[in-house]
């Protein structure tokens, strides 16, 4: 029996949570579903965007699955929050092309590794007089974690078998500095993983003009997160962007679109991203087999091309496609 934390947040987060629940009762696993409130919605309803009780599910929970929340605001957001809160110090984002969808290549793969607890995200700011201050605060304890996950995630895939890099530290000296100095004193431990570091302007070039030169992608915070996105629009868009957020003790995994409140409660939204951090989840379970077929069935679904939602030029309706990614796990 598995205690999972389900925090569906709003917008269309409550819609392919619903459908992330629907395919893990289909499973030959048993799960216990410990739910929780976060974002807007919440915080009209609590006064907060992320409530204690929310928090001490989560933390009680052998994972977490969150669905989207829409910015509160002048309010903090709550999904920056609770990744604190867990610790989870390391977001995990593969960007993987599904044939039949419009892509660069059909043969992309490859993750970034972005850092989850420090730089421009740690939400410190401040004024003064009439200056906008923002403090990006980079250590070498977490830098030196987060290359450390890169290169075992690397050694695991086994794939171009090289970590890169991306940074800025001809801008940023000391706090991109440090965060290339410390990947580079990691990699001295795994001496058969090839190494290089770019510039992060160069990077978001390279992901379009040569994507499968890549493998695993370690960055900051912001950084990844922009870099993400432009790689998600190499394979499809958003619907099909997977996160897993990993500490030493929690793990919690969401879909990398937001809460799309221009197509919320229309049931058109794609359940592929959030089915997708399912599987992340098992895998973090160490339900690898489970997580396998799941993956196999988004892809043949999305591959045959019969069963879509609007975003992959189909008319179906969100529980629809994961009605027909069922039957292929079937």
């Amino acid at each position: 029996m598995y205690d999972i934390a389900v925090i569906s947040g709003d917008g269309i987060g409550l819609e392919v949570m619903e459908a992330a629940e629907f395919l893990l009762d289909k499973l030959d696993l048993n799960f216990n579903f410990n739910y929780g409130e976060a974002g807007f919605d919440c915080f009209n309803k609590n006064g907060t965007t992320l409530p204690e009780e929310t928090v001490k599910i989560a933390k009680s929970s052998d994972a977490v699955l969150f669905g989207a929340s829409t910015s509160t605001p002048n309010q903090p957001s709550p999904i920056i929050n609770l990744r604190k809160e867990l610790d989870v110090y390391a977001n995990l984002r593969p960007i993987k092309s599904y044939k039949g969808v419009k892509s660069i290549a059909d043969d992309i793969d490859f993750i970034i590794v972005r850092e989850n607890t420090e730089g421009l995200y740690s939400q410190n700011e401040y004024c003064e007089c009439d200056k906008m201050i923002a403090e990006r605060v980079i250590t070498r304890k977490a830098s030196k974690k987060i290359s450390d996950m890169a290169f075992k995630l690397a050694e695991r895939r086994n794939k171009l078998n090289k970590v890169t890099c991306v940074h800025k530290s001809n801008v940023l000296r000391k706090t991109d500095g440090v965060f290339r100095d410390c990947f580079y004193d990691v990699s001295k431990k795994y001496p058969e993983i090839a190494t290089e570091d770019l510039y992060v302007d160069a990077t978001a070039m390279y992901l379009i003009t040569n994507p499968l030169d890549f493998d695993v992608i370690v960055s900051t915070n912001l950084f990844g997160d922009i870099l993400s996105d432009e790689s998600a629009g190499l394979v499809g868009g958003l619907g099909l962007a997977p996160s897993g957020n990993i500490g030493d003790k929690h793990g919690l995994f969401e879909p990398v679109h937001g809460s799309a409140p221009d197509i919320a409660g229309k049931n058109i939204a794609n359940p592929c991203s959030m089915i997708l951090s399912v599987a992340m989840m098992l895998e973090y379970l160490d339900e690898n087999a489970t997580a396998t077929m799941i993956k196999n069935a988004v892809r043949k679904v999305v591959e045959e091309g019969k069963v879509l939602t609007p975003d992959l030029g189909g008319s179906a309706k969100t529980i629809e496609m994961t009605e027909e990614i069922i039957r292929e796990l079937n």
